[in-house]
């Protein structure tokens, strides 16, 4: 994976010129001053761990597997969010681990855990590195250092039990390793999220992923039957059952606690036969209203499909329901025009309904539904739209970072909502970066559906400043306060990490903060585990 960038470098592609140009005259978009730092050019702290506590480590794990080389470091520093790209790129590497220490099985992790408490060293759990809200920072103040606790050796298939269909994994099985893993099976997890390529198991868990597919498949935390969790005060094993009336639910408590808690160590997960068919299709709203009112009726009413998303009016006349599509010529010319014109292009006017199909009695869910989406004024479009979308589904990061690289800052935010306050938490975001940002371009997309409400994503793109972080910062800090007072989630299945913090105390309130501190002084009393995510701090 790319250290400055997302995913395979060599899918990284330079935006043709007639985009180029379109970027410097509609948005004003202009390229940056200075070329990105290299690898090498990164300037990293000093490792601040003292040798003997390296040979310390290193005798829990083994020889080999404590890292303090620089290019171990910079991999593991920070995630991809694009305030992490960007301070990547001009060669910041403060944020570093001061070592990348690789456990080979939960007892090694159980004696690091019990180690780093002793001797005050922060611990930042790490999967696929794919963090887009600040998540792998961690704070340095009243620590001896940082240490990452890449969990890359912990990557076994540990048991299929088919007639429960659970499957047991270990924390850092990559998901397309687990996809293969139960495919010679003929089962699947059908966990899909943007981050699918690159993020782990034990990252969905901990971060309450939810995939592209959770229409017809679930969120994570759907799919998590039961886990082991390694924490400083000891271990705890959850989930004897599918459900239980015992007390509270603590698998709950874990999932989305981001490494603050503990580490989780093998996971127990629901699987699914591996559909024997899949359909995709296009259909076009005149409206994000519309489009909506029928997302929410198939939501409500049934029978619902495995993957449903509406992009809004922008997001469809840039076609961005297509990456694979942009950048490639031309053609995105056009459709930005159009869309900053306010009219018809090549992306379509109106707004763009995605629904896939899979698994059995594809036929039959296929025509009910469709059925719904016509009478709710829907027009088909047939496989295209569909397939194409299927096709790219995990391409729009490569084209974040071609725009980053021509003077664009792009960036994705996403919240959550009822089906009655989602007009209103549409319409607050959208003006709090425009009042922000000035004139970016803004898109947004349904891609996560209940019978009560959806999630709302939004991509952004704007010019750099002199200061393009800050300019995120200021744009960040605004969409967040706007959130909380429209009655939002500040985050659907992004995470809380650092960049959410503020706000998700104000939405937890006192007490609810109150209560997560207590755990985290029950589970983890040196604090050492990803400091400064999460948990927010007593009020001064």
């Amino acid at each position: 994976m790319s250290w400055s960038g997302w995913g395979d470098p060599a899918k990284a592609r330079e935006l043709p010129e007639p985009v180029r140009a379109l970027l410097r005259d509609l948005l004003g978009v202009r390229a940056p001053g200075t070329p990105a730092a290299s690898l090498e050019q990164v300037v990293l702290p000093a490792v601040a761990l003292a040798e003997p506590l390296l040979g310390a480590l290193a005798k829990v794990v083994g020889d080999g597997h404590v890292l303090t080389g620089h290019e171990d470091r910079v991999r593991h520093t920070r995630g991809k969010s694009t305030p992490d790209l960007l301070r990547m790129r001009a060669g910041d590497g403060s944020d570093a681990p001061d070592a990348v220490v690789l456990p080979g099985s939960h007892e090694e992790v159980a004696e690091l855990l019990r180690l780093c408490s002793r001797e005050r060293v922060a611990v930042v759990p790490f999967g696929g590195g794919t963090s887009v809200v600040g998540g792998l920072a961690a704070s340095r103040e009243g620590f001896a250092g940082v240490i990452a606790l890449d969990l890359g050796r912990l990557d076994r298939l540990l048991f299929v039990d088919e007639e429960s269909m659970v499957a047991g994994f270990e924390p850092g099985v990559r998901a397309p390793d687990a996809e293969r893993l139960l495919a010679g099976r003929g089962l699947t997890l059908g966990h899909f999220p943007q981050s699918f390529e690159y993020a782990t198991l034990g990252g969905f868990a901990a971060a309450r992923s939810s995939g592209q597919a959770s229409a017809g498949y679930g969120r994570f935390d759907d799919v998590v039957v039961g886990l082991t969790l390694a924490t400083p005060s000891g271990t705890l094993e959850l989930g004897r059952a599918p459900k239980s009336a015992a007390g509270p639910d603590l698998r709950q408590l874990v999932l989305g606690s981001e490494g603050a808690f503990g580490v989780i160590t093998s996971l127990r997960l629901r699987v699914r036969r591996a559909p024997a068919e899949r359909r995709y299709e296009g259909w076009r709203f005149a409206s994000f209203a519309e489009g909506s009112a029928a997302v929410r009726a198939l939501a409500q009413e049934g029978p619902l499909p495995t993957v449903l998303r509406l992009s809004d009016e922008t997001e469809t006349m840039i076609g961005l329901a297509k990456p694979d599509e942009i950048g490639t010529g031309q053609a995105d010319a056009s459709r930005a025009s159009d869309a900053a014109a306010g009219s018809g292009g090549a992306g379509g006017s109106g707004c763009l309904l995605i629904a896939g199909f899979e698994g059995a009695r594809v036929g039959s869910r296929h025509a009910a539904a469709s059925a719904v989406l016509a009478r709710m004024g829907g027009e088909p479009l047939g496989p295209g739209p569909g397939e194409s979308w299927e096709h790219g589904r995990f391409s729009a990061p490569y084209l974040r970072d071609s725009l980053l690289a021509a003077g664009a800052t792009v960036e994705t935010l996403e919240t959550a909502g009822f089906w009655a306050n989602l007009p209103r938490l549409y319409d607050a975001v959208r003006l709090a970066l425009l009042g922000a940002l000035g004139s970016p371009l803004v898109m947004c997309h349904i891609s996560h559906v209940y019978e009560t409400g959806a999630s709302l994503y939004f991509t952004v793109v704007t010019p750099q400043d002199a200061d393009p972080v800050a300019q995120w910062d200021r744009a960040k800090a605004a969409v967040n306060a706007a959130i909380v007072e429209a009655g939002g989630t500040i985050t659907h299945h992004h995470g809380v990490g650092r960049d959410h913090l503020d706000a998700y105390a104000s939405e937890l309130g006192p007490v609810g903060a109150g209560i997560l501190r207590a755990v985290k002084a029950e589970l983890d009393p040196a604090g050492i585990l990803n400091p400064g995510a999460l948990i927010p701090p007593p009020a001064s």
